[in-house]
C-alpha cells in the first residue's frame, strides 16, 4: 500500500499537459498568425505527423518571433527546438514560423492538420484524429 501512495505522487503527463474542452474556449476566435503570407514556401508543406489529438495552450508575447514545430521531433513541443536541421534524422518537415497580436494564452494545434497554423482550429476533435495512436512528448 505504501508503494502505491508513492507512485500516485509522481507527477503525471496529464499535469504536465495543458487541454481545454469547454463550449467558451471552442467559440473563441482563432487568433492570426501575423507573419501569415511572408513564408509561402513554407506555409505550403503538408500536414506533419499527429503528436497529440489535443491542443496545448501556451503563453505567447506580441512582437515575438516563435517557430512552431511541424515534423513533430521537437522536445520543446509545440515550438521547434531545431531537431529538423539534423541531416542523420532526414526530415523534410521545416517549422512554421509564427507571431501574435498581443500578449496571451493561446491554444496551439498539436494534431498538425489545423487550417490556421499554429493555432488550434478544431479539428482535432474529428473521429479519423481522435482514433489515432499519438506519440506523446
Amino acid at each position: 500500500m505504501l508503494r502505491i501512495q508513492q507512485l500516485n505522487r509522481l507527477p503525471t503527463i496529464s499535469l504536465l499537459r495543458n487541454y481545454s474542452s469547454s463550449k467558451k474556449d471552442a467559440e473563441k476566435v482563432i487568433p492570426k498568425n501575423l507573419l501569415e503570407g511572408k513564408f509561402q514556401a513554407i506555409e505550403r508543406q503538408p500536414n506533419g505527423p499527429i503528436v497529440d489529438n489535443k491542443p496545448f495552450k501556451i503563453a505567447l508575447k506580441a512582437g515575438k518571433k516563435y517557430s512552431w514545430c511541424l515534423c513533430g521531433q521537437s522536445k520543446s513541443q509545440p515550438l521547434c527546438d531545431g531537431t529538423h536541421k539534423y541531416v542523420h534524422y532526414k526530415i523534410k518537415e521545416k517549422p512554421i514560423q509564427f507571431e501574435v497580436e498581443k500578449d496571451g494564452d493561446y491554444w496551439i494545434c498539436m494534431c498538425r492538420q489545423t487550417k490556421h497554423r499554429p493555432f488550434c482550429d478544431g479539428t482535432h476533435k474529428e473521429p479519423q484524429i481522435q482514433e489515432k495512436n499519438v506519440r506523446f512528448f
